[in-house]
């Protein structure tokens, strides 16, 4: 798979600031089929840096009045 396609977004949050900042943590929408060695090789091919660790969850659905937004894969990269 193209590390493009594995990569979808960046998440961009308060939090989300104060990790990268702080703590060198970086989170990132992933493709949902993609796995832990997948998204780190993509995270290096993309930003050209090393990656030391990668923690990925399946975020759940969210049900609104008049929107719905199924699961997705955050992956969040230590460097």
């Amino acid at each position: 798979m193209n590390p493009y396609e594995i990569i979808i977004r960046p998440i961009d949050t308060e939090k989300t600031r104060f990790q990268a900042s702080e703590q060198g943590k970086y989170s990132f929408e992933v493709h949902h089929g993609a796995n832990k060695l997948e998204v780190k090789q993509a995270v290096e091919d993309i930003f050209d840096v090393e990656v030391e660790k990668v923690n990925t969850m399946i975020m759940p659905a969210k049900r609104g009045w008049r929107s719905y937004r199924g699961p997705w894969k955050k992956a969040i990269v230590t460097l």
